[in-house]
């Protein structure tokens, strides 16, 4: 498995988690609970935001991708 399929399945991951946060946040009558939960889906954003760029960058500089 490359790096780059490695980074596809865990965005894939991490938008599965990102539901689950949100179905949770949306499912509690506990304000704290559904606060936590919205900032652990927050949390998560930023960390996919940070795997899409990596993503993005392998698939610009990944010398398999070049053509000669």
């Amino acid at each position: 498995m490359t790096v780059q399929s490695d980074l596809e399945k865990a965005m894939a991951y991490c938008e599965a988690i990102k539901g689950s946060y949100a179905m949770m946040a949306h499912s509690t009558e506990d304000q704290q609970a559904k606060q936590m939960f919205n900032s652990m889906k927050a949390d998560l954003e930023k960390h996919m935001e940070f795997l899409s760029g990596r993503l993005e960058y392998l698939s610009q500089n990944n010398e398999l991708n070049k053509k000669n």
